[in-house]
């Protein structure tokens, strides 16, 4: 019996524990979400679209989402074969509707086009708007993709991918949403591939297609085949994340870099939540004379992965890091550079979301003018930026110390 009511006292206090910082969690958003209520964006320093070349093909950044939604549109109109079109959120707004608006032309005009969003990323979207002409072949990711197999961890990730491809002959893949806030108030990156890498994006489409295809749209549905062979090209490596086939390499991708490094990474990321051996390989690259910067938001749009984030600055200013937060709006890019030689767009955030759970696809370039643009937008962002020092971290409020402390143990679920 004393053991019963050990045992039941242990699971009211773990119960009572985690419900609290459930509540909290809840109470910080809500707080959030009342003190950003009309306010008006601010303006910030973006850099202005740079393309570079790569062996056969080039490669063009940007970090105005006014700018890659000209591009992409033209693209799409300009479309004569094929258009594969993916992305996470998908607003049912002004910008949301010229894409919409703009495949659907393309189809009307004989263009095969392929969509796939992300169906719990747009629950709040219009059901109007998800409402496609039969011209085109839409799968939504479901909500809940598990089945009947919900024991399966495989079948949980959400498919947080960005990618267009347009007549194997241009493709578009970063962080970028589609979306009118998304268009001037956030401050992302994406990149625009020409040459042997658009091939290597359609592949990845085409996988993530079938895979999917035929319990989403009907046993019937043939698969989308590839119709040309891939070119390798060395200095550009597109790394997936499948948790389907659970397959992980983004991670290895940026251990494997941090390892290397022997001069700089820089790195910028929206949410910053990593596992205590990716930190680790941060605090030794400092350790080892390495002038490591990391940039986040000041405040980002999603303030409880702003406060667990907080959990790991006294580890890395310790160690030598530098973190910056960017003001005024949201930053929303995945990027890194290191070394002025290796470079990495794409959707992954340093989370455990991202790095062992969502669909996700980052490309990995090996090219000093790749890096020498990266290098060039982080020190723009950084002329933005407030820098933490040591000092002021360790000055923080009390109340802030115990909120990052009650939070810390939510990590493994972001």
């Amino acid at each position: 019996m004393t053991l019963a009511r050990a045992l039941t006292s242990v699971r009211r206090t773990l119960l009572a524990v985690f419900g609290f910082q459930i509540a909290l969690a809840i109470a910080l958003s809500l707080v959030d979400s009342y003190r950003r209520r009309g306010k008006k964006p601010k303006p910030f320093p973006v850099t202005p679209p740079r393309t570079v070349e790569v062996g056969e093909g080039t490669l063009t950044t940007y970090t105005f989402g006014m700018d890659l939604y000209d591009d992409m549109l033209a693209a799409i109109d300009g479309a004569k074969k094929q258009i594969l079109f993916e992305t996470y959120i998908w607003k049912g707004d002004v910008i949301g509707e010229k894409f919409k608006t703009a495949l659907i032309r393309a189809a009307e005009r004989g263009v095969e086009v392929y969509c796939i969003y992300d169906g719990f990323a747009n629950l709040v979207v219009s059901p109007r708007f998800r409402r496609f002409p039969s011209t085109l072949k839409v799968l939504r990711y479901p909500i809940w993709s598990a089945g009947l197999r919900f024991w399966d961890l495989r079948r949980y990730g959400r498919d947080h991918r960005k990618i267009l491809v347009v007549d194997e002959e241009v493709g578009f893949v970063g962080g970028y949403n589609v979306g009118s806030a998304y268009a001037t108030e956030w401050r992302d990156t994406h990149i625009r591939l020409t040459g042997p890498g658009v091939w290597d994006l359609k592949r990845a489409f085409a996988d993530f297609w079938n895979l999917n295809r035929r319990k989403r749209l009907g046993r019937s549905e043939r698969p989308l085949l590839l119709e040309t062979a891939s070119e390798w090209e060395p200095r550009i490596r597109f790394a997936r994340n499948v948790p389907r086939l659970w397959m992980f390499p983004i991670r290895s991708m940026y251990l494997d870099a941090i390892y290397r490094a022997t001069r700089n990474i820089w790195m910028t990321h929206a949410y910053f939540i990593p596992d205590q051996d990716f930190v680790d390989a941060l605090k030794d690259a400092a350790a080892r004379g390495v002038d490591v910067r990391l940039l986040v938001p000041l405040k980002s749009n999603h303030i409880v992965a702003d406060w667990i984030s907080r959990g790991y600055f006294s580890q890395l200013l310790t160690a030598g890091v530098r973190i910056f937060r960017f003001k005024d709006a949201m930053v929303h890019a995945k990027t890194s550079t290191i070394d002025g030689n290796w470079s990495t767009v794409g959707t992954a955030n340093v989370d455990r979301l991202s790095l062992q759970g969502n669909y996700e696809i980052n490309v990995e370039v090996i090219a000093e003018s790749m890096a020498a643009v990266l290098e060039e937008i982080f020190v723009r962002d950084e002329s933005n930026s407030l820098e933490l020092t040591s000092s002021e971290w360790e000055a923080r409020d009390l109340h802030r110390k115990f909120t990052e402390f009650v939070l810390a143990p939510l990590r493994p679920l972001l």
